[in-house]
């Protein structure tokens, strides 16, 4: 027998799986659980009255064996003699895009800037702890890219980009929990990441592709017949080269480098690769204690043991000098922490992070303001860059102003939005440490003061938000690419550069661990569609 049940139960009954186990039991007047299997396939918490409620789809199989949780099977084969597929990035886009190809039976050679899970441990540790920036090894480079070592949210807003549930399948197979496939918002957190990335890598090995760390694309090699974008003649790109002095060459280039590999836009640039400016957005992390996020969403003293730590997402338009400008959070990590994501000695970029239980004291969100074509006047004479050269410049100042180290420049919400100095900051998860200024001193006025009416904005929509019990670090200017390597909308191939395949954040097409998985995946069936042999 196999029955659907839609349930809607208070939190201490749906989130702990014993007593949930129990209540579906009774609801079905069964005697012999020993041939029950029940099992949740949808769970989300509705906080949007004051009594939180949490939805539940369930199936339930008495007396037969219910189908396989997982469709997917770890069974790949031998490619090691096969054709191959270069893939510049081990990031979330390039660690799918090598397990597709591995699929279709072709062999990845995966070439990674940074080092490995483990070995990259050290270079985080040395950030935080004395201020130092590994340019190739750090929160954004590495096995895993900016991934790795994030929240781990595995929620997209869009089901067209491609199988989502294969994609938490292949997860779970590398040792996610089972929960992904059911949590309405799923997350795997920091602590659990690495291994899983070290397990996917390992898949892509034993079916005999290569991994190569430490191997930094310094150059591209086309065909002779190979003319500059600039001419208006497609070229071909047949391959690599690498700053140890090695070429690999294969039947395509996938670009999966993520959104601060700013040296391979460059590069594009320097080639004649055609690549554009690209709208992305640039503020601050905002951080307030976890209990007051919670008492905000929950309307409650205490979640209790049950209740995850709450989230929010908060969206408004602002006006200023005539400009209308999205503010809105972004990548918001309850029960998490803030860490330095600087990608060269000189920046100060912070990101934020969660454990898988979020059990941190502290919720933050990146807090961002949209940057128009306006504001990238006084870089125009980069070009495409423009955006990227933007970047750098707030991300420069807002290091030099706390003294170039890590320490970055943070103010109380309230004070920022009187324009005051905050006399004292509050706590923070934030390792380096804090420094009391006007972030005015970094931030353009363009930023700065639609970012003030939002807040106001936010104020209003969430009592309590805004207040000088919560803090704004900065400065958050990674949210997303500020280029674009435009592709072909069908084939995913560069518009002029045969056998290139941009993909993934870096690239300008994706926006988390998810989009960017499906991403990977969908220009390797594109790429071996148009030249697999």
């Amino acid at each position: 027998m196999h029955q659907h049940l839609q349930l809607t139960l208070p939190p201490e009954t749906a989130l702990d799986e014993a007593d949930f186990q129990q209540y579906v039991i009774r609801q079905l007047h069964l005697n012999n659980a020993e041939s029950l299997t029940i099992r949740k396939v949808k769970q989300s918490i509705d906080a949007r009255s004051r009594q939180v409620k949490v939805n539940v789809s369930v199936d339930i199989y008495a007396d037969e064996a219910p189908p396989s949780l997982i469709s997917y099977q770890k069974k790949y084969p031998d490619v090691s003699q096969k054709p191959t597929v270069i893939i510049v990035g081990c990031g979330p886009a390039g660690m799918f895009a090598a397990l597709r190809l591995v699929e279709l039976g072709y062999k990845p050679i995966l070439l990674e800037r940074g080092k490995d899970v483990r070995a990259r441990r050290r270079d985080l540790a040395a950030i935080n702890k004395d201020h130092i920036v590994n340019p190739e090894s750090n929160y954004c480079f590495g096995e895993g890219g900016a991934g790795t070592y994030s929240d781990g949210k595995l929620y997209t807003r869009s089901n067209k980009r491609g199988d989502v549930r294969r994609i938490l399948e292949i997860l779970v197979a590398h040792g996610a929990t089972e929960q992904i496939l059911y949590d309405a918002h799923p997350h795997i957190g920091t602590n659990k990441l690495p291994q899983i990335v070290a397990d996917l890598r390992q898949s892509v090995l034993n079916a005999g592709g290569e991994v190569h760390f430490d191997t930094k694309v310094t150059d591209f090699i086309f065909n002779s017949t190979h003319q500059s974008a600039i001419d208006n003649h497609p070229s071909e790109i047949k391959g690599v080269a690498t700053a140890d002095g090695r070429e690999f060459t294969g039947l395509g280039v996938i670009l999966a480098t993520g959104h601060s590999a700013r040296d391979i836009f460059e590069l594009c640039q320097e080639k004649g690769v055609f690549i554009e400016n690209k709208s992305f957005a640039v503020g601050v992390r905002i951080e307030h204690s976890q209990s007051l996020i919670d008492s905000l969403q929950y309307h409650c003293t205490d979640r209790g043991h049950y209740l995850p730590a709450a989230s929010y997402g908060l969206v408004t338009q602002t006006h200023y000098n005539g400009i209308q400008r999205g503010v809105f959070s972004f990548c918001m990590c309850p029960g998490g922490f803030i860490v330095p994501a600087a990608t060269a000695p000189g920046e100060l970029v912070v990101n934020g992070m969660s454990p898988s239980r979020r059990d941190s004291r502290f919720a933050n969100s990146g807090m961002v303001v949209s940057i128009e074509e306006a504001d990238l006047k006084p870089f125009k004479k980069f070009g495409a860059l423009a955006g990227l050269e933007l970047q750098k410049s707030i991300e420069q100042k807002a290091c030099a102003i706390t003294g170039g180290k890590q320490t970055a420049p943070a103010q109380r919400v309230l004070d920022f939005v009187k324009r005051k100095v905050s006399s004292k900051l509050l706590e923070t998860s934030y390792q380096p440490g804090l420094q009391s200024l006007d972030l005015r001193e970094y931030l353009p006025e363009h930023i700065s003061e639609p970012l003030r009416q939002g807040l106001q904005d936010f104020g209003k929509k969430m009592s309590g938000y805004v207040s000088n019990e919560a803090q704004l670090i900065g400065a958050e200017s990674r949210t997303s690419s500020p280029v674009r390597i435009p592709r072909d909308r069908d084939t995913a191939e560069h518009l002029q550069t045969k056998r290139l395949y941009p993909c993934g954040e870096g690239a300008g097409y994706a926006g988390g661990i998810m989009s960017a998985a499906l991403d990977g995946t969908f220009v390797v069936e594109q790429l071996v569609k148009r030249y697999g042999r």
